[in-house]
């Protein structure tokens, strides 16, 4: 497998799936799960964007455009937190190889592999926050966007949940290392809400899409 070089963003899926597929550690599925992300993120902005410019869904342009642009900025964001993640993974494996002879060396490993754990729990939670402003947005969007695409929310939708429980499975296997253990509870708390705030929120898109009618707009 050739050496990658540059962000996870610029690569070929093809080659990301590769990479993915191959021996090496990176990436792997922290950066997998923001990966969805993007993907869910991606098919909100391409939503909004078949709804633009149709009379029939004028009076949703309000919501249109302010989903768009947050489709575009959220996918943008994960294929970022792609990155992000793969890089603490690699904190946390260089930390796993400092020399423990001494018991200097010993404090110095313990203390690098605390603090690269909660860079490594804090990673994924964003991508856990961010599935939740993308199924937000697709909430907003469903009954109020084009109909002919109204199953791709609900792909969306399902992107959105199967991306956070993902990424909480990352923080989750790295709490146990972070030091500070009131921090730790609250990553584990924020991150219990946040997917309990994305399934039920991806319900509601779901439930829209099946009835398929219009909704009234946002109030603004």
């Amino acid at each position: 497998m050739a050496e990658r070089h540059g962000a996870f963003g610029d690569e070929t899926l093809r080659g990301f799936v590769a990479h993915l597929s191959s021996a090496e550690p990176i990436p792997g599925g922290g950066s997998a799960a923001a990966v969805g992300a993007a993907i869910a993120a991606a098919l909100v902005a391409m939503v909004a964007s078949l709804s633009r410019d149709r009379p029939l869904y004028a009076q949703y342009l309000v919501s249109i455009e302010r989903c768009e642009a947050e489709g575009r900025r959220l996918s943008e964001r994960c294929l970022s937190l792609a990155d992000e993640d793969s890089a603490a993974y690699g904190r946390f494996a260089a930390a796993m190889k400092m020399p423990r002879e001494t018991d200097d060396e010993k404090a110095r490993r313990t203390a690098a592999l605390g603090e690269a754990a909660t860079v490594a729990a804090q990673v994924p939670l964003a991508v856990v926050l961010a599935c939740r402003e993308i199924a937000s947005a697709a909430e907003e969007l469903a009954g109020r966007s084009n109909r002919n695409a109204a199953s791709d929310l609900g792909v969306a939708a399902h992107f959105s949940v199967a991306a956070a429980h993902s990424a909480a499975e990352n923080v989750r296997v790295n709490l146990p290392s972070v030091p500070d253990r009131e921090l730790a509870d609250d990553l584990e708390f924020r991150t219990t809400e946040a997917l309990a705030d994305v399934e039920r929120i991806a319900r509601a898109v779901r439930a829209v899409v099946a009835a398929g009618s219009l909704r009234e707009p946002v109030a603004e």
